[in-house]
Parts: C-alpha cells; sequence; structure tokens
C-alpha cells in the first residue's frame, strides 16, 4: 500500500503528528500518575515488565479513583485506535477486493493477513491481560501474558 501517494503527504503528516502527539500525551499522564503516588509496600515488583495496575498495588492510598481514571482513559484510546484500525482495515479489503487479477489478490491478500494475524494477536491478549478476573490472575499468567502482547508481535 502506497499510503504517500494515495492521502498526500500532508495527510500522512497529520496523521503521524496526532499518533505522535497522542502516545506523548498518553505516556506524560502516566508517567505524572506513577510519580505523584506515595508508595508504602516497597518498589520492588513481581513483574516482568513495570505496568501501571502493579505499580498501585505498591501505593501507600486507596487509588480506586486513580484507577478508574485510568481505566476510563485508556478505554477511550483503545477504543479511538480500534475504531481506526478497523476502518483501516475494512479500506483495505475494499481495496483489494478491486483488483481485476485473481492473482494480484491473493498475492496483496497474502501480504495483509499475516498483519492482520499480529494485530489481533496483539489486540487479545493486551484485553485478556488487563480485563480477566481477579480470581485467574498468576504471577506465571501475567509474566506469559505481558510476553505474548509486548515480545512476540513485531514492533
Amino acid at each position: 500500500l502506497h499510503y504517500g501517494t494515495l492521502l498526500g503527504s500532508r495527510a500522512c503528516a497529520h496523521m503521524a503528528a496526532a499518533a505522535w502527539a497522542t502516545a506523548f500525551l498518553y505516556s506524560l499522564m502516566h508517567t505524572a500518575n506513577t510519580f505523584s503516588l506515595p508508595l508504602c509496600h516497597g518498589n520492588a515488583l513481581g513483574q516482568f515488565f513495570c505496568e501501571i495496575p502493579q505499580i498501585l498495588k505498591l501505593s501507600c492510598t486507596h487509588s480506586n479513583l486513580r484507577e478508574l481514571w485510568l481505566i476510563a482513559a485508556t478505554a477511550c484510546l483503545a477504543f479511538g485506535c480500534f475504531v481506526f484500525i478497523v476502518f483501516s482495515y475494512v479500506q483495505i479489503f475494499r481495496a483489494v477486493l478491486k483488483i481485476p487479477s485473481e492473482q494480484g489478490r491473493h498475492k496483496a491478500f497474502s501480504t495483509c493477513l499475516p498483519h492482520l494475524s499480529v494485530v489481533s494477536l496483539f489486540v487479545s491478549t493486551a484485553i485478556f491481560a488487563y480485563l480477566k478476573p481477579p480470581s485467574i490472575s498468576s504471577p506465571s499468567l501475567d509474566l506469559a501474558l505481558s510476553v505474548l502482547y509486548s515480545v512476540v508481535p513485531p514492533q
């Protein structure tokens, strides 16, 4: 796919700037939230990755409001990304189905489907990791899920 040709360099630059700005603001929000927490249970996590729900467990204060705010912000951002991804794939598949030759369609689908499977692996494991019930939580399961959604899919 040739985004620069189809959308124009200005639209590509706007999309990249929006993604970078959103990621920066989201990271800034998490960093400010993390550094403002008073920690009374030490600063050692029993995790492979330093993730925000684990840091909230180390806090001395009741972090229900912070956790609710974190979940709401993350859900809004995740929903926006999900809608954009689905919209993009619908447009891609519509364009691929318009290719006149079957060989061309096959080649295009063989390029798109591995990417779609990696995106699906990332999204499904991340959703399960953060939305699973606490009753099935264990350090080994958390580690396996973290590795699945952050290491296995190529970035």
